[in-house]
């Protein structure tokens, strides 16, 4: 198989500084997304959404287990049934709002990301595509 590589877009500066400040699933902090230069041109339009999906590396997360516990059950779950950052690629994800946009900066709402997170990938959020409303809870329920 072919191996995989990525390159940041861009970094995350974000109000919280370690792994522990960081809360599950993002709340209501305000982060400064920053587009590097090079990739700016590529936002063109985006202001025009209110949300956006964005993808990033989680440089802090180190080894996984298969099996793990969630902060919502005692129970063992599969890790790909989990949202646990520690996994054999460390990918993050997020719907965050848009806030503004200057420049190459984007100023967002609802990440978790900790300060210095490298960003892959940003997307529109487009609600008749994304959202999902027959879509299980799995476990969760």
């Amino acid at each position: 198989m072919k191996s995989v590589e990525m390159k940041p877009i861009g970094v995350i500066h974000s109000p919280y500084k370690t792994k522990a400040e960081a809360p599950h699933q993002g709340k209501d902090e305000i982060c400064q997304i920053e587009v590097f230069r090079e990739y700016e041109e590529g936002l063109n339009d985006i202001e025009r959404f209110t949300h956006l999906h964005v993808v990033y590396w989680l440089h802090l997360s180190s080894g996984y287990s298969l099996m793990v516990q969630t902060p919502w059950d005692a129970v063992l779950h599969g890790l790909f049934s989990t949202r646990s950052p520690h996994r054999p690629n460390p990918l993050g994800y997020a719907v965050v709002e848009l806030l503004e946009r200057n420049g190459n900066l984007l100023k967002v709402r609802g990440l978790d990301a900790v300060e210095g997170t490298p960003l892959l990938d940003i997307k529109p959020y487009i609600p008749n595509l994304d959202a999902r409303p027959d879509a299980s809870r799995g476990w969760l329920t």
